[in-house]
């Protein structure tokens, strides 16, 4: 489970260091920095893929996302590098930092993709010398051995290539590759679609589908797969918790399935084409949250967008469930959402680790209710 997320120099994150628990619930009003966390999240995971520098890329490269406020940092707060962007968090097991900086010119058309500088992994929730896995400088990389010494890499890493996704090598590397796959279970919903053209409204080939894909359009064949292998009594309860006296069913023809809810009082069910874009999108985060292959971390942004008020405690009793297999991040924009996970969390007997981000008069954001450095997590970044 992850403990600490830090990063430094993203957008109006100057420096945010937050600790992270089972189930956390980032809140703020717009413009806050809560999509810029949420963005932050997904570029650690991009690392493991090889696709982070890309992403920075496709944003418009270093110039487009460094913080560009007032050089003096705010009281306390210490100096942060304007010409660098750093990401990393820490756990119970492992702990991860990357450190993207600017390319040396050249002439290339790619001068807008950013290079990683320093990248290390160690054991632990602290960055410690004695703790380091693996440590890499630019283009060398080294990493601890059995017997506590050192191997070094023959051939140096491409300024543009993570060593995560570069030397998970089992024999030299085994806690890399650990790591790496730890990472890619990451799993992110953002702005599902539910318009009249969505994908998640029509009939397709259904296969067993443990885990929802992100545009939905396996809805049917996943909600079908928790009916059969999943927890069918939790699906019937939050369908029935939404929609008093409705039930989904899944019908097969040629093996093309297609999303059915039976409703009260209603003479025939209505298809996936049919139901309203709340129904809809509550059906999604429910085959999202009950799935029978629970993520490291799952990341939801804004997963109260076209739901009715009504909606939202049923809603908050699906995260919560889904909280006691997987450590959980909810972005929200909605008060009642954070007041509901909140009230039902005691029933679940959770405890909700509410983010509330503010930005100061130099448009930096933090943490509300935090006076300094020594109410956040100890952490260190290594040094380029």
């Amino acid at each position: 489970m992850i403990t600490t997320l830090a990063v430094e120099n993203y957008r109006s994150l100057r420096r945010l260091i937050v600790p992270l628990d089972r189930l956390n619930v980032v809140t703020g009003a717009n413009g806050t920095g809560k999509s810029s966390l949420y963005r932050a999240l997904r570029l650690l995971a991009d690392a493991a893929r090889g696709g982070a520098v890309a992403a920075l890329a496709r944003e418009g490269g270093l110039p487009s996302v460094l913080w560009a406020g007032e050089e003096k940092p705010a009281r306390g707060a210490g100096r942060a590098d304007p010409t660098g962007l750093r990401l990393g968090f820490a756990g119970t097991d492992f702990g991860y930092a990357v450190d993207f900086g600017h390319p040396i010119p050249d002439r290339s058309l790619f001068d807008l993709d950013p290079e990683i500088k320093r990248e290390c992994t160690w054991t632990g929730p602290v960055l410690r010398p004695a703790a380091l896995l693996c440590d890499r400088s630019g283009p060398a990389v080294r990493t601890r051995t059995a017997d506590g010494g050192w191997h070094r890499s023959v051939n140096g890493i491409r300024p543009y290539d993570s060593m995560l996704s570069e030397l998970a090598d089992p024999q030299l590397a085994p806690d890399l590759l650990r790591l790496r796959e730890l990472i890619r279970s990451w799993r992110f919903y953002d702005h599902v679609r539910t318009d009249a053209h969505a994908p998640a409204r029509t009939a397709r080939i259904g296969t067993r589908t443990p885990v929802l894909s992100h545009d939905g359009g396996d809805l049917a064949a996943a909600l079908e797969t928790i009916r059969e292998i999943g927890d069918r009594d939790a699906l019937n309860r939050a369908v029935d918790a939404a929609f008093p006296g409705s039930r989904v069913q899944v019908e097969s023809h040629d093996g093309r399935f297609e999303l059915k809810l039976h409703q009260h009082g209603l003479v025939r069910p209505l298809s996936a084409g049919e139901l309203s874009d709340g129904t809809l999108r509550y059906l999604l985060w429910a085959a999202a949250l009950l799935t029978p292959r629970p993520p490291e971390l799952l990341v939801l942004n804004e997963p109260e967008a076209s739901l009715h008020p009504d909606l939202l405690p049923p809603l908050a009793d699906l995260i919560l469930t889904a909280a006691k297999d997987t450590q959980i991040v909810v972005v929200t924009h909605a008060p009642v959402l954070a007041e509901e996970l909140a009230r039902h969390a005691v029933r679940h007997r959770l405890d909700v680790n509410s983010i509330a981000l503010v930005k100061d008069a130099g448009g930096q954001t933090t943490v509300a209710g935090r006076e300094g450095l020594l109410d956040e997590p100890l952490w260190y970044w290594p040094k380029r």
